[in-house]
C-alpha cells in the first residue's frame, strides 16, 4: 500500500475545511476578526507513551486529547490538527490497525467539533511515532499563560489526580488490585475543553509532567514560589485505596491532564461557579507566595521529602 492510498483509505474522510481532501502538500484555515491563531505539538512514541498491544483507537484518542488539554490550558477553541506518522514496517501497524485507529479519531473528532487538516506519513526504521499539532483560536490577547501568578493567589485543579499513574503501573503489570477504570483514564484522559477562564485565574497548564513538577513550571515562570497542601488534594477512593504503599507514586505522578490554575481570592467564586455551570469539579490545593520553588506539606504540616519532581523526558 503506497502513501498517497495509504492516506486516501484512512484519513481522508477525517479531513474538514481547508483540507483540500488531503490531496495537497498545504491547507488553510479561516480566522474570524479578532481571534488569534493558538498551536501546539505534542509527540507519542511506540514503548514510551503508549504500549504496542494498547488498542489503536485508545492511542489515537490520547494522542489527540493531550493536545485538546494544551488549548485547555490556554484558553483556546480547538478548531484542527495536523496528523503525522512515522511508520516501521513488518509489525502489526496493519491495515486493519489503522482503521481502529481512523476510528479513534474520528470518534473524538466528533466529541470535540475539530477535524483533520492534514499531515505527512513517512517510513520508520522502529517504533512507531505519532505527532499531532493542534490549532486553536482565542480572542486577541486572552490566552492565559503560566506566568501571571502573585503570592496569596489560591491554587486550584480540574477533576481528580493519581488516576493515569496507578493506571499505567497496573498496565505494566507492577501493582495488583487497580480499578480497570483508571487503566482507562491513563489510555483515555478527559481533557477540560471549553471552559473560558480568562478575566478569572491568574495562570494556567495542564497536568501532564506531575503536579510537583507542573507547579514548579509556573512558579518559576511568575518568579513565585507555590505550597501545596497534601490533605486537600482530591483523590477517588479507588486511588486513595493505594496511599498508603504507592504515595509518591500518586502524589507525582503525571498523565492526569487536569488543569492547574492559580486564582486571586477575590476571584475564587467566579471559578467555581464557572466550573460548576460545566459541570468540572475544581478543587483549591494549595497558595502562592513570595519566594520561589514548591514544596508540599503533609497532614501535619511537615514538608514532604521526595526522591523526584516528576516525569523527567532527559
Amino acid at each position: 500500500m503506497g502513501e498517497f492510498d495509504f492516506i486516501a483509505r484512512h484519513f481522508r474522510s477525517l479531513a474538514g475545511e481547508g483540507a483540500m481532501e488531503l490531496r495537497n502538500d498545504g491547507a488553510t484555515m479561516r480566522l474570524s476578526a479578532g481571534e488569534e491563531l493558538v498551536l501546539s505539538s505534542d509527540t507519542m512514541v511506540e514503548g514510551l507513551h503508549f504500549l504496542p498491544d494498547d488498542p489503536a483507537d485508545t492511542i489515537a484518542r490520547k494522542l489527540l486529547r493531550c493536545n485538546l488539554s494544551d488549548l485547555a490550558a490556554m484558553g483556546s477553541r480547538p478548531r484542527h490538527y495536523m496528523l503525522n506518522v512515522s511508520l516501521p514496517a513488518g509489525r502489526h501497524y496493519d491495515d486493519g490497525w489503522f482503521a481502529q485507529f481512523a476510528a479513534g479519531l474520528a470518534a473524538d473528532q466528533k466529541q470535540f467539533n475539530i477535524s483533520l487538516l492534514g499531515g505527512d506519513t513517512t517510513g520508520s526504521p522502529s517504533p512507531l511515532m505519532l505527532n499531532v499539532t493542534i490549532l486553536g483560536t482565542v480572542r486577541q490577547g486572552e490566552a492565559l499563560r503560566r506566568d501571571g501568578s502573585r503570592p496569596g493567589d489560591g491554587v486550584w485543579v480540574t477533576g481528580n489526580l493519581g488516576r493515569a499513574a496507578l493506571g499505567l503501573q497496573a498496565r505494566l503489570g507492577r501493582i495488583d488490585g487497580v480499578d480497570e477504570a483508571l487503566v482507562q483514564f491513563y489510555r483515555v484522559p478527559m481533557p477540560r475543553v471549553g471552559l473560558s477562564l480568562y478575566g478569572i485565574v491568574s495562570a494556567a497548564m495542564d497536568i501532564s509532567d506531575g503536579l510537583v513538577q507542573d507547579c514548579g513550571h509556573i512558579a518559576e515562570e511568575s518568579g513565585t514560589a507555590i505550597t501545596l497542601f497534601e490533605e486537600k488534594l482530591p483523590f477517588l477512593p479507588s486511588v486513595k485505596a493505594h496511599m498508603t504503599h504507592h504515595r509518591e507514586l500518586i502524589l507525582l505522578g503525571g498523565d492526569d491532564y487536569e488543569l492547574l490554575l492559580t486564582c486571586p481570592v477575590e476571584k475564587e467564586a467566579a471559578l467555581q461557579a464557572h466550573c460548576s455551570e460545566r459541570d468540572v469539579p475544581v478543587t483549591q490545593i494549595g497558595e502562592v507566595t513570595a519566594g520561589s520553588g514548591v514544596k508540599m506539606l503533609d497532614r501535619r504540616g511537615e514538608p514532604i521529602q521526595f526522591s523526584r519532581t516528576g516525569w523527567q523526558h532527559f
